[in-house]
């Protein structure tokens, strides 16, 4: 027998088994009005609600809704109240400036837009053909209770989701990930990481990014609640989990710092000790900080590793019996490795050390561009971008980054894209853009440039030219001007030895 796959699946369990469970407590100080405590059957009757309202708007099966929003219950329904009956939800960055949304509006072909309220007066020259603010007047709108929804036959080969990340392109590229992608990295994420329906999930991650991991799915089909936040910031987050019982949350490793931070000033016992994991990924962080979220905190730390367009997940390095043993610190110097492939994830190298992958969490492809698929799924494995090892163990070690990407604070940026905009400065002929270690964001952005004949530009004013066009994380953090920058000889940059110095003594090339 075969059943198709499909991303209602989760919700469709939840309202089944765990009906009567608040299953989503909302960000209590949403700009719209925030739907508290709303019960799985709840969620279900909403989802159900904005597809017929989809309907009544005459938008199509297969057809694409965009969402800028922060966090909130709204958008996490959505997940289901689009993707789930037949349409393709396009989660947005809500960082991104109002340029790099319109053009994800109109490259992804959407004809429903919603728009987070704090950004509506930012966002408010990009166009769609349906556009709604979230809150009451748009649920009155959107959300038809009187009708169901028209029936959709699931096609787990479909496109749900569409996830620009940036990438070796100036522009964004549109990640579809299909329902069978979705159906199988929730699964094993799940199964990887224990959850159950005891369990309760600090929404740590933005929805948008990656679709939360898959978070939304997997919770949802195991009954567990999930406590919605807005916005990211350490003390609260420790106040989240004393008044939710959080026992699971995903963060970037700039997260795992600003919980650390407010935890040596918190006041009494800090809340989850041996009982909260944290999943972290984005840039491992160092070992002293992963020895600190055991000692300090007294939490689990699980390392894992994936990019957008694996759905995430590829590894996952998690304690086992075999450490229990071990010092703290030990454990700590195995955590910070990628890990091991999660369940069936096969990797393997290329002659030239790029980590590849196969799985059924792969997305189907690029959104209309062809050719960056075709050189992303080459030979039939997925090409991450980056370097990296495999031990005799089977665990994966990530020491390079081959594509010009700089991860920081859990973020891509492209560093062509940002180069772009320094380029566009009247001030600067030659510009590198390159990722640095920090500290707390693992990486961070720095451009070192060299000056046009008789032109002057100051390190601020670079910076604000590319706050002026970009989104504020894109912009480098530090300019340095050079003379000359390092080129072969037939004129490329060759940022590997420009990057050198920054990571010197380092056993990785990336943070």
């Amino acid at each position: 027998m075969f059943v198709p796959f499909g991303a209602l699946d989760f919700l469709d369990r939840a309202t089944a088994v765990y009906g009567d469970r608040v299953g989503i407590v909302d960000e209590p100080d949403q700009p719209a009005e925030p739907w508290q405590g709303l019960t799985y059957r709840r969620v279900g009757e909403l989802a159900r609600a904005q597809a017929a309202g989809l309907d009544a708007l005459g938008v199509p099966h297969g057809a694409r809704v965009a969402v800028v929003s922060h966090n909130s219950a709204r958008l996490l329904t959505s997940f289901f109240g689009v993707s789930g009956h037949g349409r393709v939800l396009v989660p947005v960055n809500f960082r991104l400036s109002p340029d790099e949304v319109s053009y994800i509006v109109a490259q992804s072909g959407a004809s429903v837009l919603l728009v987070d309220p704090e950004l509506e007066d930012r966002l408010s020259e990009v166009a769609c053909k349906h556009r709604f603010t979230l809150g009451a007047q748009a649920d009155a709108e959107l959300y038809r209770f009187d009708t169901e929804p028209e029936p959709w036959e699931h096609d787990e080969n479909a496109t749900a989701t569409i996830n620009f990340t940036s990438g070796t392109t100036a522009r964004p590229k549109g990640v579809q990930i299909t329902h069978r992608n979705i159906w199988v990295n929730a699964l094993t994420f799940a199964l990887h990481a224990g959850v159950t329906d005891r369990d309760v999930y600090l929404h740590t991650l933005p929805m948008f990014h990656a679709n939360g991991w898959g978070m939304p799915f997997a919770m949802s089909g195991m009954g567990a609640r999930q406590i919605v936040l807005r916005k990211v910031d350490g003390t609260e987050i420790l106040r989240r989990v004393a008044e939710h019982g959080v026992t699971v949350m995903c963060a970037a490793p700039a997260v795992v710092n600003a919980v650390l931070a407010a935890a040596r000033s918190w006041d009494g016992e800090i809340p989850g000790r041996d009982r909260v994991r944290i999943i972290v990924a984005g840039a491992p962080p160092p070992t002293k900080t992963v020895e600190q979220v055991e000692s300090e905190l007294g939490w689990e730390f699980i390392q894992i590793y994936g990019l957008t367009e694996t759905s995430p997940l590829l590894t996952i390095n998690r304690t086992r019996a075999e450490w229990d043993g071990l010092t703290s610190q030990q454990r700590a110097e195995k955590l910070v490795q990628a890990g091991a492939p999660a369940l069936g994830v096969t990797l393997r190298t290329s002659d030239e050390g790029e980590v590849l992958a196969r799985s059924n969490v792969i997305l189907e492809g690029y959104w209309e561009q062809p050719e960056e698929s075709a050189k992303a799924l080459e030979d039939g494995w997925f090409h991450t971008g980056d370097g990296g090892s495999i031990g005799a163990d089977g665990h994966l070690t990530i020491s390079d980054r081959k594509k010009d990407v700089i991860i920081t604070g859990g973020e891509n940026v492209s560093s062509i894209e940002v180069e772009d905009v320094l380029f566009s400065h009247p001030a600067v002929a030659e510009v590198a853009v390159i990722g640095v270690p920090d500290e707390k964001w693992g990486e961070t952005i720095k451009a070192l440039v060299v000056l046009a004949s008789g032109a002057h530009a100051t390190e601020e004013e670079l910076i604000r030219h590319c706050k002026d066009h970009l989104a504020g994380f894109k912009a480098p953090t530090s300019v340095e001007f050079r003379a000359e920058l390092a080129r072969t000889a037939t004129g490329k940059l060759q940022k590997y030895k420009l990057r050198g110095p920054y990571w010197e003594g380092r056993e990785r090339g990336v943070n």
